[in-house]
């Protein structure tokens, strides 16, 4: 009889299959963390995995409030600072204006400062040759006035409502006015006025000083003028000044032919 050839049974699960070794690299692989090393969430919990650039930071609960008040936007405060901004740069825009309007005023104008003198001064009514412990004069000085426009475009108008006054030691001794009157452009006028005052009191220190004064040829005196002007460029005037002139003057004497020693005369301007 024939042998029987019985075929091979499979393979039984304790026997492992060898493979040849090769070098594919689909072949090598990261060999996994063992069991005792991974991580595994307590029961009744959900494990959900998440892109990185979707994961977003979020403030503890403690600092929520916080983070929360300093992210809000305020309007009213936006709306506060918007208008500040835009004040500021109107304000910067106007002063930058007045700059290039001063300057080109001044390049085109070239203004100069008016002259202001006093070019005679004569007395009456001062009797000082006895001095008593209270004594009364009623002066009058006719004081001569010199103003001079040195300006090629610049006219100036001089108002009604100006005062001149006259003071020795702080006492006032006579008052007046001035004409008014329109000055042009690179012109010199001089008038003449009449200052006038009435029951002036003077202690014996101050008869004595002016007495004295006369004998050494040198009576100080101080000469105020306050004058309303207003300017006059082409058709346009500006609004009313004031100018203010002082004037420090010395006389030899105290009477008609009174002569000016020495003389200083400064102006400032008032705007409004």
């Amino acid at each position: 009889m024939a042998d029987r050839v019985h075929p091979r049974g499979s393979p039984s699960h304790n026997e492992t299959t060898q493979f040849p070794h090769t070098s594919s690299p689909q072949s090598t692989r990261t060999p996994s963390p063992p069991e005792s090393e991974k991580l595994v969430p307590p029961p009744g919990t959900y494990v959900i995995q998440i892109p990185k650039d979707q994961v977003y930071r979020v403030p503890p609960p403690e600092n929520a409030t916080r983070y929360k008040n300093y992210t809000r936007q305020n309007p009213r405060r936006s709306s506060c600072r918007c208008c500040f901004c835009w004040l500021f740069g109107l304000v910067a825009a106007l002063i930058l204006l007045s700059a290039a309007a001063a300057g080109i005023f001044y390049l085109v104008v070239r203004p100069e400062s008016p002259n202001y003198s006093i070019e005679s001064i004569a007395f009456k009514g001062f009797n000082l040759t006895t001095p008593s412990p209270s004594s009364t004069i009623s002066p009058e000085i006719q004081v001569t006035v010199r103003v001079q426009n040195p300006n090629k475009k610049i006219g100036i108008y001089y108002g009604k409502k100006n005062s001149v006054k006259l003071f020795y030691s702080d006492i006032k001794l006579c008052d007046g006015t001035l004409p008014a009157f329109y000055q042009p452009s690179k012109n010199v006028t001089e008038f003449r006025t009449a200052l006038k005052g009435s029951g002036i009191k003077l202690t014996s220190t101050v008869q004595q000083g002016l007495v004295d004064a006369q004998r050494q040829g040198k009576v100080p005196l101080k000469l105020d003028l306050r004058m309303p002007v207003r300017i006059k460029v082409g058709p346009i005037k500006t609004w009313t000044i004031t100018v203010k002139v002082g004037c420090d003057l010395t006389v030899d004497k105290l009477t008609t032919e009174a002569k000016i020693v020495s003389k200083d005369c400064d102006y400032s301007v008032d705007p409004w």
